[in-house]
């Protein structure tokens, strides 16, 4: 349903820029560039902004009355943007803003406490559910011995290879390119457990990939089948030997 525009209320542009000017100050207030209705006996009226920092937005002022009533009142004073304002980027939680490789030297990151990536390594039959709980399991796994507190769980299993296959994986443009795939090079040094069987680290000092994890089916043009059909030039035999030739004194210098 369309609201009609109240004609009392849209004829108080001079309390409203009354309103606009005691919030803005002068030299901060433009034009009237319009009005519109917000409900029956209520219209905001739209004021040019004249700041250099804020080009693009306006001044609203909401004004109403009352029934039969032939004055108007100030409800409310704002500054909003216009279509073509400049914006600050959407706010994004921290939690959502952490991206992989954001931690560095001596900094710290919390583990989530209902991490799907992970899952308890040991919990004495039962699953813990309190701050508590979990506290106990770990010093129990700690003075036993029995193994991690916590150990990947299968989604973060399957994050992690997704991952990992995104990086240095077959559809990667330098595996595309090799001469063969890195299951086949010496270089390649296979993960122990469950991954193992996908993923493996190079250990090649002169590939980009040295000391990363890579998959059995990538590549780079460092792989250790890589020879050179001529590995250097054969020196003809010595014409003069003139080893006879060196001096006592010469010679106790390489006894």
């Amino acid at each position: 349903m369309t609201i009609k525009v109240d004609a009392v209320a849209a004829g108080g542009v001079d309390e409203a820029l009354i309103a606009v000017l005691s919030e803005a100050g002068e030299g901060q207030v433009g034009d009237h560039v319009g009005v519109y209705a917000e409900a029956e006996r209520q219209v905001t009226h739209i004021f040019e902004c004249l700041h250099p920092g804020y080009r693009g937005w306006h001044w609203a002022v909401t004004v109403s009355r009352a029934p039969r009533a032939r004055t108007v009142t100030v409800d409310d004073v704002v500054l909003l943007p216009g279509d073509d304002a400049l914006l600050a980027p959407r706010w994004v939680p921290w939690a959502e803003r952490i991206a992989p490789g954001d931690v560095g030297p001596g900094m710290r990151m919390a583990t989530p406490p209902e991490d799907p990536r992970l899952v308890p390594g040991y919990t004495a039959g039962a699953e813990s559910r309190t701050v508590e709980e979990s506290f106990e399991i770990r010093t129990v796994v700690r003075e036993l011995g029995l193994g991690r507190a916590r150990i990947l769980s299968k989604e973060g299993r399957d994050s992690t290879c997704e991952r990992w296959l995104s990086l240095r994986g077959p559809d990667a443009s330098e595996a595309r390119l090799a001469p063969a795939p890195c299951s086949t090079c010496g270089y390649f040094l296979r993960l122990r457990g469950e991954l193992g069987a996908v993923f493996g680290a190079c250990t090649n000092a002169f590939a980009g990939s040295d000391a990363m994890i890579v998959s059995i089916d990538y590549g780079c043009g460092a792989h250790s089948d890589v020879v050179e059909e001529h590995r250097g030039i054969h020196l003809p035999p010595l014409v003069w030997d003139d080893s006879d030739h060196i001096g006592s004194d010469e010679l106790s210098l390489f006894d």
